[in-house]
Order: C-alpha cells, then structure tokens, then sequence
C-alpha cells in the first residue's frame, strides 16, 4: 500500500501545471491553503501543497482520515464548499473546522478514468471567503478534471515506455505510441488549452495573467514537441512525413504567419522578411510552414542576436525557394553532414530543450516534396536553403 501511494505522489509531482493550478486557484478564490491529497478508505496523504498560512504539511505527510471532509467526499461523490464554517449550519458543530483553524473551505474530487477515486482538490483559509458561485465552482471542477486527465496521460506514457522495450512487439508499440500521442496525449493537452484559454479571458489580475502566460507557452510547446514525434515515427516506419498537397493560394499567408508567431515569443531577435510568394502553389502550405519554423527556430537558438535573422520565400529563376540566415559561429564542415540527422546535437552549441528533431524534420518535408535542403555557412551568415518545384 505505501509503495502504491508514493506512486501516486510521484505521479502528481510529475505534472507541471499543478504548482499553476494551485497559484491559480489561489488567486481566484482568496485562500492561502491549495493541495492535492491522494485519498484512500484509510489514508489521507499530501501530494502537492501551496501553503501560505505556515500549516507546515508537506508532500508525503499524512493526516488521520477521520478528521478530515475529505473521506465524505469520497463516500458522496460530491464536492464540500464552506464560506464560513463558524456559521454554517451544517458544518459549525463540527470539530474539524476548529481542528484545523478554517474558516473557508472547499474539497472537489479526482477520479481517475477508470472511476476509480483518487483523491481530492482541496483549498482553506482562516478567513471567511465567498466560494458558492458558478465561476468559481466551474474553476475548481475543470482543474480537477484537468487533473484527473493529466494522471491518465502519465498512466499510458509509463505504460508505453515499459513496453517499448519489449524487442519482439515492437512494432505493433509503435502504432500503439502514434495512437497515444495522436489521441490520448492530445485530447487532455487540448482540454488545458481550453482550461488557459478560459482563464485567460475570465481572470485579468497581472499575476494571475502571467502565469497563464506560462501555462500556454508550455501548452505550446508539448504540441510542437508532440508534432515532432509522430513526424519522426512515422518517418522511422516508412510512411514519411504525411502531406495534404494541393493547389493554395494561401502559401505566403502561412509563411508570414509563422514568422510573426514566433517573432512575438522572441522579441529579443531582430527578424527581417522578404516574402514575396503570390499566386497558387501545388504544395502542403502547412508543412511549408513547419519548415519555416523548423528553421527559424534554428536560427534563434544558434545564431547571433547582436545581428538580424533574414528570412527569403520568393522565386529564384522559376524555382521556388526559401531561406533563413543568420550570424554567428560558422558550422564545421564535419557537422554539416550531421546536421539533419534526428536527436542529434552539437555538444558545443545551445540546446533550444527541443528533442533535436527540427531540422531532421525539416529535411523529410523537403524531401516529401521532391525539393532540397541545404546549408552553406561561413563567417559571413549560415544560410538553410529549400528549394523545389511547387507547380504541377
């Protein structure tokens, strides 16, 4: 039983938007108490903890059962809200709100997916604190469900690990791992997104704004990072990089898009665009996109930002060609022919905390539409070119 509830410590230590959930929460509601507790029959243990009324309980301590809500919210199946225990009048002849010193308090159930109950979301303060609206109950209940989503992803990741070892079913684990990433990672990842998107609009405080701020960035990043898995996967299994070709009008669209994306997340780089793409072109526009990214990304990481990225998308005698340039350290010439292969890094460059797949995938667009990439770096610029005939 211990072994199995330091797992599921662990398991909500593991997930990186519980300190912002509780921050969050925190903000929302006006208590200074958050926590995660894993509830059993017999058990009341701390998983994570916001405390700033000195309770001193950390993750691992244990409280007696009996003297918490938390066992009727597991026997009820619903959530507990107090404003002020004091004057409740279903909860001021109890002891446990004296126990503990609260006056405000709320305790919103995790079940995994399975049904089966996890443990609780609870919050508290000795303070009297307006809890019953429908904002705030929306909050808690979508945090914890959040929650609850988010064990279940680290449930099918631990469980696709260990059976990505298994040497004989190794194929049939990869199908399983694209299904995981495609759907079941997605799924709950799109429900936070939903959950920062939401907060974003409804809760304005500059703290509480900042944080989202994160929360989203991070959001974006897993995507990307997911992105670029099922790429090299199915890459890996022979399908290459999936294409939806067909004649856009929308190809410069796309690309200015990107670069106004992720000139926005890097104002600290100097980005000029040169993009002159019109008329229709037989391509995957979002891929195109990708690359461009793919690329650019590249540049902020490695290159000079005492000097400008120039980015080039046009026709270069009737071919067309993209490139992104930047200054800084040439690239030896006994790294170039590494350069797009998948996780590999320069141990002497800065790392962007990616995977190392940008520019591995990068050149499977290129090649999926019958073009080039290429790189020429000197002391002058290092310059990533993609070329290729876009017309039927």
């Amino acid at each position: 039983m211990q072994q199995a509830i330091q797992h599921d410590i662990a398991a909500i230590q593991a997930i990186e938007a519980v300190p912002h959930i509780m921050n969050i929460l925190s903000e929302a509601t006006g208590l200074r108490f958050i926590c995660v507790a894993r509830v059993t029959e017999d058990n009341w243990t701390m998983c994570s903890v916001l405390d700033k009324v000195d309770f001193n309980l950390k993750p691992g301590d244990e409280l007696e059962i009996q003297t918490t809500f938390c066992s009727q919210v597991r026997q009820s199946a619903k959530a507990i809200v107090i404003e002020e225990a004091s004057k409740d009048s279903q909860y001021k002849t109890s002891p446990i709100p004296v126990m503990y010193g609260f006056e405000s308090y709320f305790s919103y159930p995790i079940y995994k997916t399975d049904g089966s109950f996890f443990g609780t979301l609870c919050g508290l303060d000795p303070t009297p604190t307006a809890l019953k609206t429908a904002k705030i109950d929306n909050q808690i209940a979508s945090f914890a469900e959040l929650i609850s989503r988010q064990l279940e992803v680290n449930d099918q990741l631990s469980s696709a690990k260990s059976a990505l070892f298994d040497e004989q079913s190794a194929a049939k684990l990869r199908e399983q791992y694209i299904a995981i990433l495609g759907h079941d990672i997605r799924t709950p990842l799109s429900s936070l997104k939903m959950g920062v998107d939401f907060l974003s609009e409804t809760l304005s405080d500059g703290t509480t704004q900042k944080v989202l701020k994160r929360m989203d960035n991070s959001v974006n990043k897993m995507k990307r990072l997911i992105n670029d898995v099922m790429d090299f996967t199915h890459g890996k299994m022979g399908k290459g990089i999936t294409l939806n070709v067909r004649s856009s009008e929308t190809l410069q669209e796309v690309l200015l898009h990107g670069v106004n994306e992720l000139a926005t997340l890097h104002p600290e780089c100097h980005i000029n665009t040169n993009i002159q793409v019109s008329g229709p072109h037989y391509c995957d526009p979002e891929r195109i996109g990708q690359l461009l990214s793919n690329l650019l990304i590249n540049a902020i990481v490695h290159g000079d930002h005492a000097h400008p990225i120039d980015v080039y998308a046009g026709k270069v005698n009737g071919v067309f060609t993209l490139s992104v340039a930047n200054s800084g350290t040439p690239i030896p010439e006994d790294t170039k022919a590494k350069l797009f292969q998948p996780f590999w890094r320069n141990k002497n460059a800065k790392h962007s905390g990616g995977l190392g797949l940008g520019l591995f995938i990068a050149s499977q667009i290129a090649e999926a539409h019958q073009g080039k990439l290429s790189v020429v770096s000197n002391e002058q610029a290092t310059v990533f070119t993609f070329s290729a005939n876009l017309r039927r």
